[in-house]
Order: C-alpha cells, then sequence, then structure tokens
C-alpha cells in the first residue's frame, strides 16, 4: 500500500502527536515517516543519558552552524533529534509553556485562534500533572510531566532561597498561574523514564491498524500535481520510494529539516532555488528566513559544600547511583541536570519577565570537546548557574548548499545581532552574578571559575558572552506563521500559502520565539493542528 489519506513527514515531537491523534477516530489512514530509527535504547529512556546522545550521529542530525562573527567566529552546535520522538528523545526534558503575551502576540500577529485563551486548552489536553486538574494545569493527558521537587539535590534550596533574598518569588508551579520567580523545573518523565512525544503518543497509537510507520525513511523531497501536494519521495535502505496523499501532507521535520524539505521541493525563494536548478513549485520568500534561537551564558562557581560533582564524578558515586536508578528509578539519573530555573524581570521597571534561568548542581568546566558525558562531571565540587533572554530580536536564516537532500543546510545563527540582543546578553551575565552574590549562594561558593574574578567591567563581560556564550537549542520560525506570503510561509491554519493540500506543523511555524523551552509549545501546537486537520475532514 502506497496511498493514504494523511502523509506525516517526521516522527518528532509534533509528528508522533499527529500520527496519534488522526488515528484515532478510526476513519484516517495515516503514514509516518522518520528519517532515524527507533528509540527504545537503555540511554535514551534513561533521563540523564542524554548526555549519550548529544553527538551520536546514530540519533542525532548533528547540525554546525557557520561562523558567527559576533562570538569570536565560533561555529555553533545544534544537536537535534534523528530518532523516533525527535528532539523530544534527546533534549534536556525540561516542560515549559511560555508566558501568555508570547501567544498573544502570536495572535496580534494575525493569527486568529492563537492567542493564550485559544492554546491553553491544548496545554491542558495534552499533560499528565500532579499539579492538576486546575484552571492552569491538565491531569490525564499523554504527556506524563513530573514534579520533582522532592528529589533535587540539596542545593537547590540554596538557590531557591537566594532568589528569595534578592526579592524574587518562589514559584510552586512554573507552569500554573504565572511562571515568574525561582523554582524548580518540571520535567517529562514517568516513572523514572523519559517521556517523550514518541512514548507519550506514538507508542500507544502504532496498534492501530490505520497508522503505517516508516523509520530509515529520508524525505528526498514533496511531489506536486500543479499547486496541490500530491505525495512524498524517500530513501529507504538505498532505494527511492513514494507514496501519494488522498487529503492532505503534513510536513512535522522541525525547524531546520522542514525549511530544507521544502526547498528541495520548489518551495522556498525563487531566486536561490532557480540558482541550483530547483524548478520553482512556489515563489515563498520566507522559508528558511526569520530564524530566532535563545542563546544563554553559563557561569560556573567552586563550591564549598558537596555537589552533584561527588555522585557522579567518582566511580563509587557512579555505582551507587546506577543501583538507586536500577532499583527505583530514582536519583540523579532519573533527572534533568537543569535541575532549577525561573524567569525573572532584570529590571524592576519591566511589565514581563526577560530572562529565564537555570540552576545546576553539577560542574563539566574539563569536559573534552566533542564530548558530553553527563556522568562524567569535574572532580572538585562545582555548580552552574546560568541565564537567557527570553525574546531575542536578531533573525538569522538556512538555505541550501546544494541539490543533495543528504547535505545539510547552510545554517546562519546571526546571533546578537541587535543591540537590544547584547543589551539583555549584559543584563543577563550581571543577573547571574547577583544571584551568586546573594548570602544563601556566598554561603557555599567558594570562588567563581568562569569567567573569573578578572572579567569585571561591562566590555570584559560581553567579550566573555563572544568567548563562551552558546545556543540552548530552541530553532524556530523558519517557515513562520502569518498573513503575508512574503513575509511568513503558513497561515493561521498551517495550511502553506499559495498550495493545496499541504501544511507545516512545527516549531518552524512559531510567529516569534516563546519565553523559555521550545518542546512543550511545539506539542501543544501539535494537539491544535490535528484538530484544524480534523475539522478540515469531517465528512
Amino acid at each position: 500500500m502506497n496511498e493514504f489519506d494523511f502523509i506525516v513527514v517526521g516522527a518528532g515531537s509534533a509528528g508522533c502527536v499527529l500520527a496519534n491523534r488522526l488515528t484515532a477516530c478510526g476513519r484516517h489512514t495515516v503514514l509516518l515517516l522518520e528519517a532515524g530509527g527507533d528509540d527504545r535504547s537503555f540511554w535514551l529512556r534513561t533521563p540523564i543519558g542524554y548526555g549519550k546522545s548529544f553527538y551520536n550521529p546514530k540519533v542525532n542530525w548533528m547540525y554546525r552552524t557557520e561562523p558567527d562573527p559576533a562570538l569570536a567566529g565560533r561555529q555553533g552546535y545544534w544537536p537535534r533529534g534523528k530518532v523516533l520522538g525527535g528532539s523530544s528523545s534527546i533534549n534536556a526534558m525540561v516542560f515549559i509553556r511560555g508566558q501568555p503575551r508570547d501567544f498573544d502576540d502570536w495572535a496580534a500577529l494575525g493569527n486568529p485562534g492563537w492567542g493564550w485563551a485559544d492554546v491553553l486548552p491544548y496545554f491542558k489536553k495534552m499533560e499528565d500533572s500532579a499539579h492538576g486538574p486546575s484552571a492552569w494545569r491538565g491531569r490525564g493527558g499523554p504527556l506524563h510531566v513530573s514534579d520533582v521537587s522532592a528529589d533535587v539535590h540539596r542545593l537547590c534550596e540554596t538557590y531557591l532561597r537566594a532568589g528569595e533574598q534578592m526579592g524574587l518569588a518562589r514559584n510552586h508551579d512554573i507552569n500554573g498561574a504565572s511562571n515568574e520567580g525561582v523554582a524548580i523545573n518540571q520535567i517529562t518523565t514517568r516513572d523514572g523514564l523519559r517521556e517523550s512525544a514518541s512514548t507519550a503518543y506514538l507508542r500507544p497509537a502504532l496498534r492501530r491498524s490505520n497508522l503505517s510507520l516508516q523509520t530509515g525513511a529520508h524525505v528526498t523531497r514533496l511531489l506536486f500535481d500543479g499547486a496541490r501536494a500530491s505525495g512524498v519521495a524517500y530513501l529507504q535502505a538505498g532505494q527511492e520510494k513514494r507514496c501519494t496523499a488522498r487529503r492532505e501532507i503534513i510536513v512535522a521535520g522541525g525547524a531546520i529539516n522542514t525549511p530544507q524539505i521544502l526547498q528541495l521541493s520548489g518551495v522556498g525563494p525563487a531566486a536561490r532555488l532557480q540558482s541550483l536548478g530547483i524548478a520553482v513549485v512556489a515563489d515563498s520568500p520566507a522559508v528558511g528566513q526569520h530564524l530566532q534561537d535563545h542563546l544563554c551564558i553559563d557561569y560556573v562557581y567552586r563550591s564549598r559544600v558537596p555537589t552533584l560533582n561527588a555522585e557522579l564524578g567518582s566511580w563509587r558515586g557512579k555505582l551507587w547511583a546506577g543501583l538507586r536508578y536500577l532499583a527505583m528509578r530514582r536519583g540523579p539519573l532519573a533527572l534533568s541536570i537543569n535541575q532549577a530555573g525561573g524567569f525573572v524581570r532584570s529590571r524592576p521597571e519591566l511589565a514581563h519577565p526577560n530572562l529565564q534561568l537555570y540552576f545546576s548542581p553539577l560542574s563539566y568546566t574539563r569536559a573534552l570537546p566533542g564530548q558530553r558525558a553527563l556522568t562524567a562531571t569535574d572532580s572538585f565540587a562545582g555548580l552552574s548557574i546560568c541565564a537567557q533572554p527570553c525574546r531575542p530580536t536578531s533573525r538569522g536564516f538556512l538555505e541550501l548548499r546544494g541539490t543533495d537532500p543528504m547535505q545539510a543546510p547552510r545554517i546562519v545563527s546571526n546571533a546578537l545581532a541587535t543591540g537590544y540582543d547584547r543589551d539583555e546578553m549584559l543584563e543577563a551575565a550581571l543577573f547571574v552574578r547577583k544571584i551568586a552574590q546573594a548570602p544563601a549562594m556566598r554561603a557555599v561558593i567558594d570562588h567563581e571559575i568562569a569567567p573569573g574574578p578578572l572579567v569585571q567591567s561591562h566590555a570584559q563581560v560581553m567579550d566573555d558572552v563572544a568567548q563562551r556564550a552558546s545556543t540552548v537549542f530552541h530553532p524556530v520560525s523558519t517557515c513562520r506563521m502569518g498573513p503575508d506570503p512574503r513575509q511568513a510561509v503558513v497561515d493561521h491554519q498551517l495550511r502553506v500559502h499559495g498550495l493545496r493540500g499541504l501544511r507545516v506543523v512545527d516549531a518552524s511555524v512559531f510567529p516569534t520565539l516563546t519565553s523559555g523551552n521550545t518542546n512543550a509549545p511545539t506539542i501543544m501546537l501539535a494537539e491544535r493542528a490535528a484538530d484544524l486537520l480534523l475539522q478540515s475532514h469531517t465528512p
């Protein structure tokens, strides 16, 4: 069988949701195509195991950006999931919805149905949280969101007290009525195992006869009958295969792969496609443009008291942590390293939080290049505090290097390209030091390791940002949603402008970057997209 009602390209955070919801009624057949392989492995299911997938080409696209002038000419490293569950199978599992204004801004940009009041029901529908059911949180949904406040390292309490000493609120539910303040992060785990979009949505749906899954299926292009998307071509085990869609094709490859697939298919900036010899199906100038991402700065400190380094940096500690995890699914292996965080205003006159914080009770200053073994911490007691501006204004882009679908696209991150973003990064760095100087933190910190006490002036701080700041892996908006076909790729129902039978459903359609981690908003978006699709095809 090579004809289906719907074809979903990409079994990542959005694609798994679509596969589940579109087949639940039993009326529609769905083909789900994934370039990667199966996600059932010990290190993918073990929460802290994401360190093992950080540089693993079997499950990770391992993208590199072009050298960035604002980051001392460094290339950015952008891991993206190449496995069932996509990036939800290799991420740090922090569950953050974003601020209500993020989504109200989406609606104000000409996208009706995407304001906070519209998307909150979908956030509630998707989750199974100990904080629900309530006006803000859901209970009984597919995705389990764990409250790990009883299990995090005791230094997290020190961090929370330091925030309170600075006048910040202690927020007991960072995804509740407000996310402002310092808090323990909530993570997507279930019974001590990673809860990805694959485990939450795809695995239960695979029992249905109307869902077909093909792994190792690298989509090379979309097929068109005039202005209508009619099918997909993909490579599997060295052979080209084709399939057709009776109703619609939904591209859910993520913020990097989706614009790449569209451009390979003739949907994108016409002049660029023609220069590569690609026949233009639709001149869509915004494909690959408006790239946004979060950039963070990490300050590392030597601690006077034991940190997680003591548990993960010695063979005795690793043995105990491993035994505890295998026996009870508890302990540091069942957690993310980003155990606490929060959202704060760097200046009191701001109307909304402009910075996201991360606190990790461990350090990795001696990590070898190309490695990120989360169980190989520094041998001494260390901790780190990170901050990232929530809503950067810099915009990058990505484009094809050539017509080879196996070749990674050219990614230009263009970080810190605006004065606003540079000012925000300076405030982020200075705010981290304020936390470190609060009495509770000062009592446990011996000294600052990175960047170190010699970095003091604003110019020195920004030079350190150029040398050390890095992405936190939240690329969005490369096929953004909006009413103007010259500035956006899809309309408010996620239909590609100028074409029929084709939608995009993933983080690439975000009109703007949300304040915080992007996995939860991506799953929410797919939940709402599934309803839009089913409504469009109801008899």
